[in-house]
């Protein structure tokens, strides 16, 4: 496997006006704990430059993920969070709703079921 290939199959980083939208393919849940490290220097790169970060993570593709993803999420979220910005999800499965949950992730991460609603949302606080 192609490790530049598979760090660039598993994440697009967009700009919708002041938002960051973070789009995560299914690759993400083959990745290992190094690529996750490589591929999170890749996507937090922007949001340091950002004075107030919103960052949308769009989960859409992705099933299921582990707490080596999860990880990758934490750090995105302190990023944006330190810097008095909000992270939102989009498109979370019911397998990965369940992680949350279970986690108590789901009480600090706001969902969505689209990208525009997200992205509203994050615009409007």
């Amino acid at each position: 496997m192609n490790t530049a290939r598979s760090r660039q199959d598993a994440f697009t980083i967009e700009r919708h006006g002041e938002v960051t939208v973070i789009v995560v393919s299914a690759a993400v849940e083959l990745m290992d704990a190094t690529l996750i490290d490589e591929a999170a220097e890749l996507i937090l790169a922007p949001l340091r430059s950002q004075e107030c970060p919103l960052v949308v993570v769009d989960l859409t593709e992705v099933p299921y993920f582990g707490s080596i993803f999860l990880g990758l999420l934490l750090r995105c979220w302190k990023l944006a969070s330190v810097k008095g910005g909000l992270m939102a999800l989009v498109g979370v499965s019911d397998r990965a709703r369940e992680l949350l949950r279970v986690t108590s992730l789901d009480m600090v991460w706001p969902t969505y079921a689209n990208r525009r609603e997200a992205i509203e949302a994050l615009e409007a606080d």
